[in-house]
């Protein structure tokens, strides 16, 4: 049985080791850890932390376990094997490198940190250290869709991939640009920091590593400064660069980006925090077809995979498509795939090397739109 059909009857095997684990950050994500971990019957949850006391208990007492205010607490217990650091992106660096000078596994949240030389800290601490199993949250690799598209283009479905396009957005919410993601010290960077980097990894995963990044960054609406009634095109290229940041602090709210292989292979990607209804589309097209991957559920709509053959002769192709609807399960997914690469003594399948090549090639969007030339990796 593979880790993935072994998530998908829901946990580890009873035969296996606990895995004891300590969870840094009780926020919206730190909770839906929280619950992964409780659903897997041979993982324990020992300890939660968070500088917020009442939100730490609260989640706490939910999960049957202890609490503190102190991160430092959590990687320093002899009886935690597993961090997993769900913070803002300012503390993800710095907690992690700690983790890992204990000797603990470490499954960081994306984007793992908030620049490309924080990226290199957490590797070196990764390689400085013994074996431990660094993992980044790419959750979306493990949506069903996604997966079976990457299944399906590996065998040679739909041939060589030729391009990727991508879309990925959501419209934010009254006060969002009052929120720490739109605060270029906590988060580093906006949109391509937060949705963005998960489609860097997805157009990574599909055609392997890109040599040029063309990209350009605005703010459109979500300015503290200005407020989204006065926002105008003078927001263009104006969150890059540095702290990806310019005059008032702001981030970006939309992210544009071409990436190029050096077989030639190039994918389009756009991320927006103006996409005022929720969208995620991912398309993958080949020289024989294409996977188009539709929606996450929820919000943005049924997960739908549509297969299609292309018909030599000319004319529409043939296309299949499969529905893959009920709840999100790619966080247990990706939680089981973790755990089972620490059994194993491997890195997970979305490592911290991934994360540093993601960080590279963001670095490298943002560098291109500073400087509004094509960046070479």
């Amino acid at each position: 049985m593979t880790a993935r059909e072994n998530t998908a009857v829901g946990g580890r095997p009873s035969a296996v080791t606990p895995l004891r684990v300590g969870i840094v950050g009780c926020g919206l994500i730190g909770k839906r850890r929280a619950e992964i971990v409780r659903r897997c019957p041979g993982d324990e949850l020992v300890i939660v932390a968070d500088v917020n006391e009442p939100q730490a208990r609260s989640l706490a007492g939910e999960m049957g376990c202890l609490a503190t205010t102190d991160w430092q607490e959590v990687i320093a217990r002899d009886d935690v094997e597993a961090v997993v650091v769900s913070t803002p992106n300012k503390y993800l660096m710095p907690i992690t490198v700690a983790a890992l000078e204990h000797g603990k596994h470490v499954l960081v949240e994306k984007p793992m940190a908030r620049n490309l030389s924080e990226a290199e800290e957490v590797l070196r601490a990764a390689v400085g250290g013994r074996r431990s199993a660094v993992g980044v949250g790419f959750n979306h690799r493990h949506h069903p869709a996604i997966w079976k598209a990457k299944e399906l283009l590996d065998r040679g479905s739909i041939g060589d991939p030729l391009f990727i396009r991508c879309r990925y957005g959501h419209g934010g919410r009254l006060g969002y640009d009052k929120e720490w993601r739109a605060d270029a010290d906590m988060a580093g960077g906006g949109e391509l920091l937060d949705q963005g980097v998960h489609i860097v990894d997805l157009c990574r995963w599909f055609l392997g590593d890109f040599t040029e990044a063309v990209g350009f960054t605005a703010t459109f609406v979500w300015n503290a400064d200005r407020g989204p009634q006065t926002a105008d095109r003078r927001g263009r290229q104006s969150a890059v660069g540095g702290q990806r940041s310019a005059v008032g602090g702001r981030v970006e709210d939309n992210a544009f980006a071409l990436l190029c292989t050096a077989k030639g292979q190039v994918a389009s990607l756009h991320a927006s925090w103006t996409q005022w209804r929720n969208l995620f589309s991912f398309e993958v097209f080949g020289q024989e077809g294409h996977l188009i991957v539709d929606g996450l559920g929820g919000s943005y709509g049924i997960e739908q995979l549509t297969i299609g053959r292309r018909i030599l002769e000319g004319g529409a192709p043939k296309e299949e498509v499969l529905e893959f609807s009920g709840p999100d399960l790619s966080w247990q997914a990706e939680w089981q795939e973790f755990t089972s690469a620490i059994r194993e003594n491997r890195q997970p399948l979305a490592n911290g090397e991934d994360g540093l090549q993601v960080m590279r090639l963001i670095d490298a969007i943002y560098e291109s739109a500073r400087t509004g030339t094509v960046v070479r990796l």
